[in-house]
């Protein structure tokens, strides 16, 4: 195996990226400047070093805490559960909510061997003890793996006296009903809201 192919092959490895598109990658870097292919090597190399966890919601940082834990004009009474640490800079892009996050670090998946154990789901339940919590809002995907963990979740916040809610889901913004699964349209009939 050549180097093409080594390095194709450590592409396919990344979520999303099948043989061609590797492929592709792989020659864009060689056609383009040795110095590019440099700076992204040595910035791949140093990431793990440069970024760690944020010590109160688990998402990626280069300072501890990190700076949406940081900020004091944040509502720190609302925390926004989220399966991983990249659905916080998703829910961010949005500029819709203003509280904090906590990332739990995967969803309930029995088959794969992921339990509640294995989720950062004790670290949340210390925050609403330790906090003054009113609200928890679980931005969980619509999958039988997100339900299940909202659900676990939502059971377990059942003792302390705050809102639990949960993302509204249904039809998307330009979606077309003859599209639609049975389950979005179901969701979407029981998340309808009052005009």
């Amino acid at each position: 195996m050549n180097a093409i192919d080594r390095l194709v092959t450590l592409f396919t490895k990344l979520p999303g990226i099948g043989k061609k598109t590797a492929a592709r990658l792989t020659y864009h870097i060689l056609d383009g400047d040795a110095g590019y292919a440099r700076l992204l090597g040595e910035h791949l190399a140093g990431l793990h070093g440069a970024i760690k966890r944020c010590s109160l919601c688990g998402g990626f940082t280069e300072e501890d805490p990190c700076p949406i834990c940081a900020d004091t004009e944040r509502d720190r009474s609302v925390i926004c559960v989220v399966e991983r640490a990249q659905d916080v800079r998703i829910i961010e892009e949005s500029r819709e909510f203003r509280g904090r996050f906590h990332v739990l670090g995967g969803l309930i998946a029995p088959l794969e061997g992921i339990n509640p154990r294995d989720l950062s789901i004790g670290p949340l339940l210390q925050r609403v003890r330790r906090d003054a919590i009113r609200e928890v809002i679980l931005a969980l995907n619509p999958t039988v793996e997100g339900d299940t963990t909202a659900l676990y979740v939502q059971n377990l916040l059942k003792e302390f006296s705050i809102e639990v809610t949960r993302l509204a889901s249904g039809l998307p913004v330009g979606g077309d009903l003859e599209y639609a699964d049975r389950l979005t349209l179901s969701r979407s009939f029981r998340g309808r809201v009052k005009l």
